[in-house]
C-alpha cells in the first residue's frame, strides 16, 4: 500500500531552495511512496479564540495533515530559528487542545542555507517544537545543507553530486524510519 508523506516547505518564496530540495526529494521517492507538498501560505495566523469557530482554512488543513502517513519539513532559517509561516502550520495542526493532528507520525527535518551551518538553528528549534508535538523525527542523519546557492543550477535544480549522493542517502533512512514507525 502507498503512503503519503506530506512536505512542508518553510519558505513561502516562488523558486526557494527549500522548494528545490522538495522537487529532488519527489522526484527521487521509490514506487510507493507519494511525497505531497502542503501548502501553508493561506493559513491565517493561529488564535486561539478561533478554537470555537468553524475556520475553513485551518478544517482543511488539519485534514490534510491527519491522512498523511508522515511528514518532512524543508526549512531555511529565520533569525536562527524558524519562519513564521512554519510555526503558524504547526500551531494550527496542533489544535484545539486534545486535537493534535501531527501525534504520532513519524517525520524528518532538512535545513539548509546560503550560509555556512545550514540552518542549524531552524533544525534545532524545529526538533523542539516537534519533540512536544509528538512527531516522532528521524535523529540520524542530520540533514543542514550549507552553501546552497552553488550546489544548484539556474533553474534550482541541484547539480552537485556529493548533495544528491547525501540526499539520496537522507530519503533512504527517513523511509526506513516511516516503516518501523508505521
Amino acid at each position: 500500500m502507498s503512503k503519503t508523506i506530506g512536505v512542508f516547505s518553510g519558505s513561502l518564496r516562488k523558486n526557494s531552495f527549500s522548494g528545490s530540495i522538495a522537487d529532488y526529494i519527489k522526484n527521487h521517492a521509490p514506487a510507493g511512496y507519494d511525497f505531497k507538498l502542503i501548502d501553508i501560505s493561506k493559513l491565517p495566523l493561529y488564535n486561539q479564540d478561533s478554537d470555537n469557530e468553524d475556520v475553513k482554512e485551518y478544517t482543511v488543513f488539519r485534514d490534510e495533515v491527519k491522512a498523511l502517513d508522515a511528514v518532512l519539513f524543508i526549512t531555511p532559517e529565520h533569525n536562527r530559528s524558524i519562519p513564521a509561516a512554519l510555526k503558524n502550520a504547526l500551531d494550527v495542526g496542533s489544535r484545539p487542545y486534545g486535537e493534535n493532528v501531527w501525534n504520532g507520525k513519524p517525520g524528518a527535518i532538512i535545513s539548509q542555507s546560503p550560509g555556512g551551518i545550514g540552518g542549524f538553528g531552524a533544525n534545532h528549534h524545529l526538533r523542539q517544537v516537534l519533540a512536544f508535538l509528538n512527531i516522532l523525527t528521524l535523529a540520524q542523519p542530520e540533514a543542514y545543507i550549507g552553501s546552497f546557492h552553488t550546489l544548484i543550477d539556474e533553474n534550482g535544480v541541484i547539480n552537485n553530486n556529493d548533495t544528491k549522493d547525501f540526499l539520496d542517502s537522507f530519503l533512504s533512512a527517513f523511509l526506513d524510519w516511516i516503516e518501523k514507525n508505521a
